[in-house]
């Protein structure tokens, strides 16, 4: 369940990633808004690979007192979920 809530938010964040305002795109842009899209889809997998990795890690090296490690590393991860999926609104307010 957690990894399809990921793919979806991934899926809305790279339709919204590439917004360049209400501006219109120079000629050429095209290839520019493919590597953003690519990029997207790169960051979001690594997302979902920093989650599954922070779980087995948690699963194999479960011994006494390292919780609150891995809970930091957990954290780091979602920090990091959350900042790529707010891309696009984060460089919307600043513009």
């Amino acid at each position: 369940m957690l990894i399809s809530k990921a793919m979806e938010w991934s899926s809305i964040a790279i339709t919204e990633i590439p917004n360049p305002g209400t501006g219109e795109a120079p000629p050429g842009s095209e290839g520019l808004l493919t590597i953003l899209k690519w990029i997207a889809w790169i960051v979001f997998g690594l997302a979902v690979a920093g989650i599954l990795i922070t779980a087995g890690t948690m699963m194999i090296n479960n011994r006494r007192g390292e919780g609150g490690e891995h809970a930091g590393r957990l954290a780091w991860v979602l920090g990091g979920c959350i900042l790529a999926a707010s891309a696009g609104g984060v460089v919307g307010a600043l513009v």
